[in-house]
């Protein structure tokens, strides 16, 4: 316990409150598109094989084996020929497809309710380049707007590169991974 200037007792946050993270926005939701949401909630993928995980280390091993692109849709799974405006393939609105391997990790993730320690683990990660990805994705939709750069701040200049398109052909560096071009 601490005392302030009118002597009043104040207690201190133990080391466990200051690793909750809290969350931002719709929490039903994770903040996703609904139609992501939607495919992501019936696939087989998240149902039968993430439900089995049920540990943040078993989630991330699932990521370095398995992701290969951040698009939320597999390539060539969504149907939007002859679609125009917002059915036509803009922002993943109008017809669905295949939801992608990461964006099913990622709401596994959420699911888990990641601790500040496992986020900035996420972040910090050696292994492989879609485990960093993902915790920036994880912050970009859980975490208040006006936190996002206190995250991001010190990865601005990370070269690293990363594949963001389905199927290949895209590759940016970690810092460009935020963009929502696709979502």
């Amino acid at each position: 316990m601490e005392h302030n200037e009118d002597h009043t007792v104040v207690p201190k946050k133990s080391s466990k409150q200051h690793n909750v993270l809290p969350l931002w926005g719709n929490e039903n939701s994770m903040n996703l598109n609904p139609l992501i949401l939607a495919n992501i909630q019936s696939s087989s993928y998240f149902k039968v094989h993430l439900f089995k995980l049920k540990t943040y280390h078993e989630v991330v091993d699932e990521i370095y084996y398995q992701v290969k692109h951040l698009e939320p849709w597999e390539r060539g799974s969504r149907k939007t020929s002859g679609q125009t405006g917002m059915c036509g393939g803009v922002r993943g609105v109008g017809a669905g497809g295949i939801v992608s391997t990461a964006f099913c990790l990622l709401y596994k993730l959420y699911t888990l309710r990641l601790t500040r320690k496992q986020v900035n683990g996420l972040l910090s990660h050696t292994d492989s380049p879609y485990i960093r990805a993902l915790g920036f994705m994880y912050i970009r939709y859980t975490q208040p707007p006006g936190d996002l750069y206190d995250w991001y701040e010190d990865y601005l200049l990370d070269e690293e590169e990363i594949d963001v398109k389905a199927g290949g052909g895209q590759v940016g560096s970690v810092h460009n991974v935020d963009r929502d071009d696709d979502v």
